[in-house]
């Protein structure tokens, strides 16, 4: 089995002592994993549409991706519709719109959606998704484009990096 890094020492680490002000390691670490992870809100530009931003919230679980994947035909013979796939993304994790800096509420303040009966008349269609995305963006490119901004700020993205914590870095 091939191991990432190598410990210059073979001697077994030992558990620190608890003293009343520090905590110890395993403490340390048991208050990190409690607390919750989540990504923070972000913003989308829609570029035909001047002044106009998606709030979304970009925690997508890969089950949330399964089935919007599966919804967009991924299994089916024609396979994955991808501006139907991106639609989806869009469309779940889409909070409310903004436009010139103010949030876009109805008359008894609740944040409107592309599932919203204002936004749907607004872009004269009978379905959140697809058609209501599309028809909000104003053109097909622009739906994929923040579809994989949004998966990018979810994570999706990232690349994660093996480290050895016993070498320092250089400042060469």
């Amino acid at each position: 089995m091939t191991e990432l890094f190598e410990l210059d020492s073979e001697e077994p680490i030992k558990p620190s002592k608890k003293s009343s002000n520090n905590p110890t390691v395993l403490d340390q670490l048991k208050t990190v994993l409690s607390q919750k992870v989540e990504r923070g809100i972000i913003y989308i530009e829609v570029p035909e549409r001047p002044g106009v931003l998606l709030k979304v919230s970009p925690n997508i679980t890969q089950h949330q991706m399964r089935s919007w994947r599966k919804n967009a035909g991924e299994d089916s013979k024609n396979g994955l519709d991808a501006l139907r796939f991106a639609c989806s993304v869009i469309g779940h994790t889409t909070l409310g719109f903004e436009i010139n800096g103010q949030e876009v509420a109805n008359s008894d303040g609740v944040l409107l959606t592309f599932a919203s009966p204002e936004i749907m008349e607004m872009t004269d269609t009978a379905r959140p998704l697809p058609d209501c995305v599309r028809a909000f963006f104003g053109i097909d490119p622009h739906v994929e484009a923040a579809a994989v901004a949004i998966m990018e700020a979810a994570g999706y993205g990232d690349t994660v990096e093996a480290v050895n914590p016993t070498k320092t870095s250089s400042t060469n």
